[in-house]
C-alpha cells in the first residue's frame, strides 16, 4: 500500500516540483522498503534453531531494526538537503490542486498502514512492528503538512513549501531518534523492569521456592526468555528440587506475556557455616579471585 501511495506521490513530485510532497515521497518509500527486511526477519524467525544458532534466528528482527533507523537516517538527510537547495534557490510550484490531492492520498494511505501494522504487531507481540505502525500513523500527519505548503504556495508564498520541507525533515528526525533509542536497548537486552517485578512475584508464590536469587530476561524477536535461580530447600530430593523448578517455570510462562522458555536453576538453602559452592566458579568471573 505504502509503495503505492509513494510511486503516486512521485507522478505528482515530478509535474510539481514540490520539496514538500517530495519529503514525503522520500519517507512514504523509505517506509514501505522497511517492509522488506522487517519481513526477512519474521521468515528467520520462524526457523528452528540449529547447532550453530542454538537459539534460533529471532535476532533477526534486531538486524532488521538497525536497516530500518538507517533507512529513516537516510531518508532525513535526503529531504533536508533538498530543501535548503529549494530555500536557496525558490522555483514556482506547478498543478497545486494535484500537490493537495497527493497529500490526502498519502495521509490516507499512511493511516491504513499503521491501523494494519499496530493491530498485528500487538497481537503477535512485536515491538518493532508496532512501533512501524506508529511511524505510519506520524508519516500521515507530515502528508497533511504538505497541504500547508501547497496553501502557500497558492497564497503567493514559495518559501513555504520548503519550509514544510524542512518541518518534515524535523518530524522524521524525532522519529529516528525514538526508532534508533528502541533498536539500541533491544540489541543491549533491555526490558521493562517491571517484567522484571512481576517475574519475581511470581516465582516468590511458588510453594518450596524459599528465595529468588539472580534473574535474567532477554527479547530474542518478538519473544522473551528468562534464567533465574531459585533457592530451595537443601534437604529435598533431586527429584522434588527439579519438581519445584519445573513449577516455577510454569508460573513463569503464566506471569510474564509473551514468555516462551525459561531456563531455572535450583539452589539448595545454606546451611549454618557451610561454604558457598558457587565459590569455585568465581575465578572465571572475577578476575581478582585466584582458583584454588
Amino acid at each position: 500500500m505504502l509503495g503505492v501511495t509513494a510511486a503516486a506521490q512521485a507522478v505528482v513530485v515530478v509535474l510539481s516540483g514540490s520539496v514538500a510532497l517530495l519529503g514525503d515521497t522520500v519517507h512514504n518509500a523509505a517506509d514501505a522498503l522497511t517492509a522488506v527486511p522487517l519481513g526477512i526477519a519474521f521468515v528467520l524467525g520462524r526457523r528452528a534453531a540449529t547447532r550453530r544458532f542454538t537459539y534460533g534466528y529471532g535476532r533477526a528482527e534486531d538486524l532488521a531494526g538497525i536497516a530500518i533507523v538507517l533507512t529513516i537516517a537516510a531518508s532525513a538527510v535526503f529531504t533536508a538537503w533538498a530543501a535548503i537547495d529549494r530555500l536557496l534557490e525558490p522555483r514556482p510550484l506547478n498543478h497545486l490542486p494535484v500537490v493537495a490531492l497527493a497529500a490526502v492520498i498519502g495521509f490516507a494511505g499512511n493511516e491504513w498502514v499503521a491501523r494494519h501494522r499496530i493491530r498485528v504487531g500487538r497481537a503477535i507481540g512485536s515491538a518493532a512492528l508496532v512501533a512501524d505502525g506508529l511511524h505510519a500513523r506520524t508519516d500521515g500527519f507530515t502528508s497533511l503538512a504538505v497541504l500547508v505548503g501547497a496553501g502557500g504556495a497558492a497564497l503567493g508564498w514559495p518559501a513555504a513549501d520548503p519550509l514544510v520541507g524542512l518541518a518534515i525533515t524535523a518530524a522524521i528526525a524525532l522519529v529516528l531518534r525514538d526508532a534508533a533509542r528502541e533498536v539500541f536497548r533491544r540489541v543491549m537486552d533491555a526490558v521493562d523492569p517491571a517484567l522484571v517485578d512481576r517475574a519475581e512475584r511470581a516465582l516468590e508464590e511458588v510453594p518450596g521456592v524459599r528465595d529468588v536469587g539472580e534473574l535474567r530476561l532477554r527479547w530474542i524477536g518478538h519473544r522473551l526468555r528468562a534464567e533465574v535461580a531459585v533457592v530451595v530447600d537443601g534437604e529435598v530430593s533431586v527429584r522434588q528440587a527439579h519438581h519445584i523448578a519445573v513449577e516455577a517455570e510454569h508460573a513463569l510462562l503464566h506471569a510474564v506475556p509473551r514468555l516462551t522458555a525459561a531456563l531455572v536453576h535450583a539452589d539448595p538453602a545454606p546451611l549454618p557455616g557451610e561454604t558457598d559452592p558457587h565459590l569455585a566458579l568465581a575465578h572465571h568471573t572475577d578476575p581478582s579471585v585466584t582458583a584454588a
